[in-house]
């Protein structure tokens, strides 16, 4: 379970925090979303999680170990237990898309076995992209470069993966194929996945269980089908339809 307890994150040269006080539990095999608008701290509080940004103050444990201040190899491991997905998918151009989904083989031994490419060729057959191996990003669509970067993550048989906007750069047929995807691999292999997004669409069609961030704050969490049914924040209401935005 990752459990994130009272983090806060200021940023130098601002008096403002970009996360204020957030605790959430995320249990082991979940789908959860954290929702918010633009400036909610989503992506802060993701990049806490993973360790490329240090909170102020606070602490993330995993499987009850605090992680907060690990440092060189400790911090490279745990790193390796936790994989990204970006909105822009983040794939090497210059590579083709084997080669992309063999990068972490790379970077963490620092070569490439015939193994490892055994293994990635298996994880694009998985993304349903066994044809696209010899392919560079810019010969796949948006949809095809979020499946390559998903076989990537998974390179590494990570415990929790970490969504930042992973569908919002994608059409809607797009978007219903990769979390189809993740669904599936929730439920293939138990690993956990947290969905950062603004989209509520999302939230409903995948997720367990959800965080509603404002201003770096925790207004809301629970089931989704609890929040969905009863919402109380009226942040929430307003990403729901429920009210207006100026109510």
């Amino acid at each position: 379970m990752i459990s994130l307890q009272n983090i806060t994150k200021v940023y130098d040269g601002s008096d403002v925090p970009a996360l204020d006080g957030v605790s959430i539990d995320i249990p082991d095999g979940d789908i959860f979303g954290i929702i918010g608008i633009s400036g909610a701290g989503k992506s802060t509080l993701v990049r806490c999680i993973n360790l490329l940004e240090r909170p102020t103050s606070g602490h993330v444990i995993v499987d009850g170990t605090d992680v907060t201040d690990l440092t060189g190899a400790e911090l490279r491991a745990y790193r390796r237990r936790v994989a990204m997905i970006f909105q822009g998918f983040g794939l090497l151009a210059q590579k083709t898309a084997l080669d992309n989904v063999c990068f972490p083989f790379l970077a963490s031994n620092g070569r490439v076995t015939a193994d490892d490419r055994a293994k990635a060729s298996e994880l694009l057959a998985r993304v349903g992209l066994a044809d696209k191996a010899d392919s560079y990003p810019a010969q796949l669509s948006g949809g095809q470069q979020q499946r390559v970067a998903i076989a990537r993550a998974l390179a590494c048989d990570p415990e929790y993966i970490l969504c930042d906007e992973a569908t919002s750069a994608l059409d809607p047929a797009s978007t219903q194929q990769i979390l189809d995807l993740l669904r599936q691999i929730n439920e293939e292999t138990g690993t956990t996945i947290l969905v950062i997004t603004h989209s509520m669409d999302v939230v409903e069609r995948i997720c367990k269980n959800v965080t509603v961030l404002v201003h770096g704050k925790v207004v809301e969490q629970g089931p989704v089908e609890q929040v969905f049914a009863d919402p109380q924040d009226e942040t929430t209401k307003a990403l729901l339809g429920r009210v207006s935005w100026n109510a």
